[in-house]
């Protein structure tokens, strides 16, 4: 075993040992692949190109792809602040980031084994239940009435506004 393998095992992720089958190449992968059904997608899809000029997605996916390489791998190389981007987004709401961890859920699904796709959705789901607490305090409202997103609510029909 070489010293990067090594230290690589050592990586400890939310008390479990980090599967040696998530590297980069995999983020990329899934990131690349999240994307792209995101900026399909007839709900979310216009938030994100509204938010992304065409010619700014390649940095935007270098800098998610730093975002979960520093998440998961722990390599430090994501130094941004992704919240305020979302704090200015009107009307952005439950339904959205529900939509959100559907698409990154079956992205993952496809892409990972079971137990890296695992791994990024606890990730997700926790990201996505900080910025829906935080939106709600930056507009005012209730915090305590903000429950966390569970599996169980990606696997419900959609609701109809």
């Amino acid at each position: 075993m070489n010293e990067a393998s090594t230290r690589r095992r050592s990586i400890v992720v939310d008390g479990k040992l980090l599967p040696d089958l998530l590297d980069e190449d995999m983020i990329r992968d899934v990131v690349h692949g999240f994307y792209d059904e995101i900026r399909r997608d007839d709900l979310v899809g216009p938030i994100f190109n509204h938010a992304i000029a065409p010619g700014d997605w390649p940095r935007h996916l270098a800098k998610m792809c730093d975002f979960w390489s520093a998440t998961l791998l722990r390599t430090g190389r994501y130094d941004g602040r992704p919240l305020p981007p979302h704090l200015a987004i009107p009307g952005l709401g439950e339904e959205h980031f529900t939509r959100w961890l559907t698409l990154f859920r079956a992205t993952v699904t496809r892409l990972c084994p079971p137990e890296v796709a695992r791994l990024f959705m606890e990730r997700a789901m926790r990201i996505a239940h900080s910025f829906r607490l935080a939106i709600a305090f930056s507009r005012g409202e209730d915090t305590l009435s903000v429950e966390p997103i569970t599996e169980r609510d990606l696997d419900a029909p959609e609701r109809v506004a």
